[in-house]
């Protein structure tokens, strides 16, 4: 059986060969970092490592970087600590932003292309008490738009308040750092860059106070208890550094996702969110008017196409998409939106077929 055509690089990004490689060797061996013998300090080279590796990237030192289990984890690590103070977040945040401890963040608006109103933000900003947080994400993970984090970061400081962006979607695909977004806090994951699941990190400004939410070990300088993932982590650094020097070639995709473009605004059914802002290269959401994600997800699939939703399905029933509905669609246009994202492994091969599976649907609808 011919494996379907993989166009989901925003959920999960295929590990590269040479991170598998790499954590095959490091899984043949033994010992715990914690450990100060031999096996200790050698699996505590990995760890030291792969956070040469990561800061490197984010021009910081090694100590500014905290390994973890990914993303939400580190999202919730931020979030946690600010719970009982003024925390505004953007509308189109991930989840494990939006739904986490913060039981009522303010939602900073978005404008029709799903960038951040700077204006409206800083009239926002300006009312009420101090904040103590600001968190806007670098990349939106449904539409691929990039926000303007650095304006936000200068505007936020401006009111005394930290910040915090979930950069998930922008390592390895736009050029950035620590210092050049001006952020207290960053979090990134493994797996949207080709390395194994299980592993992410925080990297945060060396005076910023860094918040806990796993305690009972002395892991990670006392900022994350529990033993740490060997393998995860040593495939998350050479990931990282290969996204970093790999990112010319992923800024080639655009002449893929262009075309996937092209032929689907031929229909009038047709609308492509973001595409008059600023976008990474791999990225396309769309919605056809008319035919539910869910009856074109099962179509794709059957036509050997694998996409997804931009809407979540809880309990069999399919919600309408935050991100989209923030950025002024109806609610019946957000419950019929597919995304498509490329990466590294991506051919014209697998454009081929999805454009097969789309002339097919779109000639059901």
């Amino acid at each position: 059986m011919t494996k379907p055509a993989y166009l989901d690089y925003n959920a999960s990004t295929p590990a590269k060969p040479g991170v598998l490689d790499l954590m095959f060797d490091v899984l043949k061996e033994t010992g715990n970092a914690s450990s100060i013998h031999f096996y200790g300090r050698n699996a505590r080279k990995h760890v030291e490592q792969a956070r040469t590796q990561i800061a490197g990237a984010l021009d910081v030192g090694p100590q500014q970087i905290v390994f973890n289990s990914g993303a939400t984890e580190g999202n919730n690590t931020i979030l946690n600590g600010f719970r009982d103070k003024r925390v505004l977040v953007s509308a189109i945040e991930h989840p494990s932003v939006l739904q986490s401890c913060i039981a009522n963040p303010e939602k900073i608006a978005v404008t029709k292309d799903g960038i951040v109103d700077l204006e409206a933000f800083e009239k926002q900003i300006a009312t009420g008490e101090a904040p103590a947080l600001v968190s806007v994400m670098l990349v939106n993970n449904e539409t691929g738009v990039i926000q303007p984090v650095k304006e936000i970061a200068e505007i936020a400081k401006r009111y005394g308040a930290l910040v915090h962006t979930d950069a998930v979607q922008a390592f390895g695909r736009i050029p950035f750092t620590r210092e050049s977004l001006g952020v207290d806090f960053i979090t990134l994951s493994s797996h949207k860059i080709g390395g194994p699941h299980g592993a992410g990190a925080i990297c945060f400004a060396a005076k910023a106070p860094l918040p806990k939410l796993i305690f009972g070990g002395g892991q990670e300088r006392r900022q994350r208890a529990g033993t740490e993932n060997i393998a995860s982590i040593a495939g998350f650094g050479l990931a990282a550094q290969l996204a970093i020097a790999d990112m010319g070639e992923f800024q080639k995709l655009v002449i893929l996702r262009d075309r996937i473009e092209s032929a689907i605004k031929q229909s009038d059914k047709v609308t492509i969110y973001g595409a008059n802002a600023d976008r990474v290269s791999n990225t396309v959401s769309f919605s056809v008017r008319g035919i539910p994600s869910e009856t074109q997800l099962m179509n794709y699939d059957l036509s050997g196409a694998a996409v997804s939703s931009g809407s979540a399905c809880s309990s069999g029933a399919v919600k309408p998409s935050h991100v989209l509905t923030a950025m002024g669609a109806s609610e019946d246009d957000a419950k019929c939106s597919i995304r498509v994202s490329l990466g590294w492994n991506s051919t014209e091969k697998d454009i081929e077929i999805f454009l097969a599976a789309w002339n097919k649907i779109h000639a059901k609808g």
